[in-house]
């Protein structure tokens, strides 16, 4: 194993690597070039291996300095968002990937809730994870969530957050084709698209008052069954928020009792106390009336604060 080594070792060995040059190196660090040369030799005899080679156009790594090359790349990385932080102090900062459903995320980004929180901090960046996938919390492919469904895994840490109901939609084209819909007991005679989502309520709820009902589609997204609705192929339950706010779409029936979608912010248990993280997490508590409004009812965007 080799002795410790000082950060510094590897600065001057990056402005080597950076520069070509052991007198470029010491310009870009404001040192003596014997400085550098110091460092450099230090470093070898250290880590037990040569990292460059001098030739007359200057210093070129050697195979065993581009594989260290890589690795001083990540150290110095890590320092400068050790250092960002240390300045920071408690202060959050920094990126946070927040991910949410499709169906959803117009609304989130159309409002002006993210402008007021990125006006009271304005050293957090929310970026955008918008996918129907649920996505892994717990290896950081994203630090926040909102989900539609509740959490199993006991490692979340959460709460909900806004529930929508569901009503059913058609186009005005497949209406005038295929006729009205007075009531729940019409849909029998009419075609529907499917929300083929495992154990999801509307596929229980359709087949138990509408078992004779003509299934033309099945579609494991929202984006999906949205499509195949607007494409006047059939009924389709869908929640309010995002069906009413459909100009392609007519809601013909509902809301249908008993059915809601619940949705949830979540974080992983390790990422309660990440300043950035939980700024934003506590931010959408603290506002959860105007997140249920964004999330529950139709409305403008002028309407969410």
């Amino acid at each position: 194993m080799c002795a410790m080594f000082d950060w510094d070792d590897l600065r001057h060995f990056l402005a080597v690597a950076r520069n070509g040059s052991t007198i470029a190196a010491a310009k870009a660090l404001s040192v003596n070039q014997s400085t550098v040369h110091r460092r450099i030799e230090e470093l070898e005899r250290r880590i037990g291996g040569r990292l460059v080679i001098r030739q007359p156009s200057g210093y070129k790594l050697t195979e065993f300095g581009r594989v260290m090359l890589t690795h001083a790349e990540q150290v110095e990385s890590a320092v400068k968002a050790f250092e960002r932080q240390a300045a920071a102090g408690d202060k959050p900062v920094g990126t946070i990937k927040m991910t949410c459903p499709v169906a959803i995320s117009v609304r989130l980004l159309n409002s002006p809730l993210l402008a007021s929180f990125g006006a009271r901090y304005p050293d957090l960046r929310v970026e955008f994870v918008i996918t129907d996938k649920v996505l892994d919390l717990s290896t950081r492919e994203a630090d926040i969530a909102i989900r539609a469904t509740a959490p199993l895994d006991q490692s979340l840490f959460g709460r909900k957050i806004a529930e929508t109901a569901w009503s059913v939609y058609a186009s005005r084209a497949y209406l005038d084709r295929a006729g009205a819909v007075a009531d729940v007991g019409d849909l029998d005679r009419h075609c529907v698209a499917v929300y083929d989502v495992e154990q999801h309520e509307t596929k229980a709820w359709l087949q138990s008052v509408a078992p004779r009902a003509r299934v033309v589609a099945r579609c494991n997204t929202m984006t999906a069954l949205v499509s195949a609705a607007r494409s006047g192929i059939g009924l389709a339950a869908l929640p309010t928020t995002i069906g009413d706010d459909d100009s392609g779409l007519m809601r013909v029936l509902g809301p249908i009792p008993n059915l809601k979608t619940r949705f949830y912010l979540l974080i992983h248990e390790d990422m309660k106390d990440a300043p950035r993280v939980r700024t934003l997490f506590d931010y959408i508590v603290d506002n959860v009336h105007t997140v249920q409004r964004i999330l529950s009812v139709r409305q403008s965007a002028a309407e969410a604060l």
